[in-house]
């Protein structure tokens, strides 16, 4: 079963991503052609992968752990429903996923 993930990145055009179940929301954006850096590669030791959820979805996920609420103090434009997308491993019921890639994110791999 795929899974539809939609992307809303830093310039308000929605994205549509594939995913299969157990994939992670960082991988699935990078593989989307998102400016989510994930410098760290998942390790949750940088804020360069951060995400806003879509409100309505934001309770659904499973909470953060203390770490990733720590790394998201470093997050620019971090909100109430920020989340680190490395942290976030995709199941069946999140088909229809939101997620917004804020203005402020910058990748360096692009540069």
């Amino acid at each position: 079963m795929s899974i539809t993930v939609t992307f809303i990145d830093p310039h308000g055009k929605p994205v549509i991503a594939t995913a299969e179940p157990g994939d992670n929301l960082l991988r699935v954006g990078q593989a989307a052609g998102l400016p989510l850096e994930g410098t760290c590669e998942g390790q949750m030791a940088c804020s360069t992968c951060h995400v806003i959820v879509a409100p309505e979805w934001f309770d659904r996920l499973l909470p953060a752990a203390e770490e990733e609420e720590d790394m998201l103090d470093f997050a620019a434009g971090a909100r109430r429903t920020s989340r680190l997308s490395c942290q976030i491993e995709l199941s069946a019921e999140m088909d229809g996923l939101t997620v917004g890639v804020p203005s402020e994110s910058n990748d360096l791999r692009r540069m």
